[in-house]
């Protein structure tokens, strides 16, 4: 059985767009984390894509379009419907993060509060140029930069674990959102590497190399990751919300069958098929 004396270190992979808000006083969240594909903010983010100038407007900073997916709506959908949120989130008696700042947060007692790039590129307020939170993204969704966690690479000591985690002692040294770990752990690291990778969505990304491609046929723009001292590498990523969730759904809401393995062999019998799609589907047009 393995103690915390015997790791070197450990990295995290996580959630990407997942939020969660909290009191750095107590630790505690103030309100539940507001998962990936949750589409709550459906109505918020077409509000906000018409009044910023259409869906892609913020895809020059972001390589992102203006739709539910990402952290920044989430953001604001907090700040409407939890009391006296905004208040702390100003005076910084709130922080905000992704998955992966929630946990080192937690891990180092409160003394670290970060995140990487690759997460901080799947929010809507990251400047895939410069790296770092942008002032007028903030400001298109009237968001304070104080709660926002330092911006660190994929690949570096962001923390000591403290005693009271478990892990006493050992180091976090590694971060990625869970497709762009992917990317990393099947060694896609040439320009035009791709991976693709089935589980709740499907999500298909492509290494493609040390600067930002713009898509001509909507996928999303996203930094791949980035090594402590190295320059970042950048990505297009073709995302596809219901992948295995559509078999839970359909196991669970329709009854169709009780056992999820038993799709490959069904599937294997089927010479053709039609498929019913809807936008929510997909996190590009």
């Amino acid at each position: 059985k393995l103690k915390p004396k015997d790791l070197v270190s450990i990295g995290i992979t996580n959630q990407r767009e997942t939020t969660v808000v909290w009191d750095p006083a107590t630790g505690k969240p103030l309100h539940r984390a507001i998962v990936w594909n949750c589409a709550r903010t459906r109505e918020l983010a077409e509000a906000h894509a018409e009044r910023l100038g259409g869906l892609d407007a913020l895809r020059p900073k972001t390589g992102l379009p203006i739709v539910s997916y990402f952290s920044a709506l989430k953001l604001v959908w907090l700040l409407e419907n939890v009391k006296g949120l905004r208040g702390k989130a100003e005076a910084e008696k709130a922080l905000f993060g992704t998955m992966d700042s929630w946990l080192v947060w937690k891990l180092s007692g409160g003394k670290a509060h970060v995140t990487d790039v690759t997460n901080a590129s799947r929010t809507l307020l990251l400047n895939l140029e410069t790296l770092d939170w942008d002032q007028e993204l903030l400001d298109a969704f009237d968001l304070p930069r104080r709660w926002l966690p330092q911006v660190k690479s994929s690949s570096e000591v962001y923390c000591v674990c403290t005693q009271e985690s478990g892990l006493g002692g050992v180091r976090v040294a590694g971060i990625l959102g869970d497709q762009h770990a992917a990317l990393v752990g099947q060694a896609c690291f040439k320009e035009g590497d791709a991976k693709c990778t089935y589980g709740t969505g499907c999500f298909i990304m492509m290494n493609t190399g040390s600067k930002p491609m713009a898509s001509r046929h909507g996928l999303l723009t996203t930094v791949a990751y980035q090594f402590k001292g190295q320059p970042p590498v950048y990505g297009l990523e073709g995302a596809v919300m219901v992948c295995g969730s559509l078999i839970q759904w359909l196991r669970d809401q329709l009854q169709a069958q009780t056992d999820t393995h038993t799709h490959t062999p069904r599937r294997e019998r089927v010479r053709s098929a039609y498929s019913v799609c809807s936008h929510a589907q997909h996190s590009q047009p």
